[in-house]
């Protein structure tokens, strides 16, 4: 039974810890499967240097592979004679495969260079002979003081990378001129002349430089944590202060709600009363309108009666019995006053007006929140006149890079004139491909002012910078898009459009438009400029990027785009 075992042991593949299959016997004299050897040498295919996984020696070229028949059929002698046993750990003899599993080297671990059959992991590697031992290989280094020089590392699976692969020696020495390590038949051949030192000295050299780059590095490092300790602390102070501010305004709004909630009750209290006199005043009028009409129908009747008499002495004999006209009200005595009912009640509205600003100053003198632009929470109102108007004027001109091919610029690229034939502009990722558009040059912030003086029809927009050139998809039309907006100035009407939804505007067209931007306040305003300013259309929204002025020409009118000083 033992002889068997040791057979089996014997004719196995220390590759995959079976029995041979197919075995092969490479030029060191260890077998293996055929495809286990084949997989092995494939991954040392790059290196071009082929070697024996046991003994570890080393061959060039790649060694032809042929069946050891005498391995053969002895390997099938022996799987005639019972079932398989896995192969004893010469390192650990006596150990129970399942209490050692978790020493036995896997794929992702290097393995012991000496154990043969199923090998153990390596805990150290040795530069020198190029060899990773297991714990139990590694002793004679601890106890012959032969092996006490040797200098061990952590175990590594790139040995071989210290191997010449031109001369198959260890590369003890380094090439400054060529930055790279070699061999020392390498310092005599190829290297000569070269400045070359031992890898050890370089190595000396390297971790010096190293550790003053670490010290450098630690140094920023330090440097930069506190900076990031500033940082939180002032995240810090931010949020505190900005949690106090939120919790003064909410005190300050809900009594702003609370008043106006009173106020209200106020206000629709008196109204009620008022309402309740007015109605009452009327009613009684009413009633004394509706006894004297009744009385002068019952008197009219008489009369009507008396006026059919044909017996003239009857007629005479009842006329002075007649009742006289009692006086009744004239319709001049009663005032119907109208819009004129709650004059006091517009009064009491008009002063809690006036009292919700104060509260509404109150609060923003109340304010812990200092901001250093007061003007990004609370705009300026918009200009009144042209003259306002002008104060912003932005000077615009059209970028040739974005303008498509059938647009042709001129004076000093502030006007635009559509074609019917390409113009000969080089290729650039920023022009439009399909639709007649441009964009400006600037892109506009805060406050900006401009006019276009337009033929035929056009889209006078804005747009970030970001909107899609290409294709003919509402990507990249003014308007079409969540990043632009445009007005769409047709001969005898207006549209709006953003985000591809377009609003008809009933407005009288000029053949100047201008356009005001605020853009931290979010408001975009288009006007018909002629002897006055009359607004066409005005967005409130937030502005999120620059924005760039655009315009889209069609039909076969000619465009011009001027900017006014």
């Amino acid at each position: 039974m033992e002889q068997n075992k040791l057979d089996r042991e014997t004719f196995s593949c220390s590759i995959c810890l079976d029995l041979l299959k197919d075995p092969v016997t490479i030029p060191c004299g260890h077998s293996y499967c055929m495809n286990c050897i084949k997989r092995h040498w494939n991954v040392e295919d790059q290196k071009r240097i082929y070697s024996c996984p046991q003994c570890r020696e080393t061959f060039t070229p790649r060694p032809a592979l042929k069946k050891n028949i005498v391995f053969a059929t002895v390997v099938e002698d022996l799987k005639k004679t019972g079932p398989q046993a896995t192969p004893a750990d010469h390192c650990y003899t006596g150990l129970q495969a399942t209490a050692a599993d978790h020493r036995y080297a896997g794929p992702e671990d290097v393995a012991c260079d000496f154990c043969t059959g199923r090998k153990l992991k390596a805990i150290k590697s040795y530069l020198v002979c190029l060899a990773s031992y297991c714990e139990k290989h590694l002793q004679p280094h601890y106890d012959s003081s032969a092996f006490k020089k040797h200098k061990l590392v952590e175990p590594s699976k790139n040995l071989q990378e210290n191997i010449c692969s031109r001369h198959n020696e260890v590369k003890k020495m380094f090439c400054r001129t060529d930055q790279k390590c070699i061999c020392s038949l390498c310092l005599i051949e190829e290297h000569k002349g070269h400045i070359t030192v031992s890898a050890a000295a370089e190595r000396t050299e390297r971790q010096r430089e190293l550790e003053e780059k670490q010290k450098k590095i630690q140094q920023v490092l330090q440097e930069k944590e506190k900076d990031m300790n500033l940082l939180q602390q002032e995240v810090e102070a931010i949020n505190h202060s900005a949690d106090k501010t939120v919790e003064d305004s909410e005190k300050i709004f809900t009594e702003l709600i609370r008043l106006l909630q009173k106020r209200s009750s106020d206000v629709k209290q008196q109204i009620r009363s008022q309402q309740e006199t007015e109605v009452s005043r009327v009613k009684d009028v009413q009633e004394k309108l509706e006894q004297e009409i009744t009385e002068l129908k019952r008197k009219d009747a008489e009369l009507e009666q008396l006026s059919h008499t044909e017996d003239h002495n009857q007629f005479l004999l009842n006329y002075p019995s007649l009742p006289a006209l009692s006086e009744s009200t004239h319709s001049s005595s009663i005032k119907v006053r109208r819009l004129r009912h709650f004059e006091d009640v517009a009064a009491a509205v008009s002063e809690l007006r006036a009292e919700l600003q104060d509260v509404l100053r109150e609060t923003w003198k109340q304010s812990s929140l200092t901001l250093t632009e007061v003007d990004v929470l609370l705009s300026e109102s918009e200009p009144v006149s042209r003259d306002g108007y002008l104060k912003y004027l932005c000077e615009i001109t059209l970028d040739p890079n974005t303008a498509h091919k059938w647009l042709v610029l001129s004076r000093e690229n502030r006007k635009v004139t559509r074609k019917a034939q390409h113009q000969s502009y080089s290729s650039h990722p920023e022009r439009f491909t399909h639709w007649r558009q441009v964009l400006s040059k600037e892109s506009l912030t805060g406050r900006c002012y401009w006019e276009v003086e337009k033929r035929g029809r056009v889209y006078v927009a804005v747009a970030y910078k970001n909107i899609s050139r290409a294709g003919s998809g509402n990507e990249s039309l003014f308007g079409g898009n969540d990043k632009s907006w445009a007005l769409d100035c047709h001969q005898t009407h207006y549209k709006f459009g953003h985000n591809n939804i377009w609003t008809s505007i009933s407005s009288p067209v000029s053949s100047r438009v201008g356009v005001y931007l605020d853009h931290r306040a979010g408001i975009l305003s288009f006007y018909n400029v002629s002897g006055s300013m009359t607004l066409i259309h005005r967005v409130q929204t937030t502005f999120t990027q620059p924005l760039h002025a655009g315009i889209w020409v069609g039909g076969e009118g000619n465009l011009k785009k001027e900017i006014m000083y």
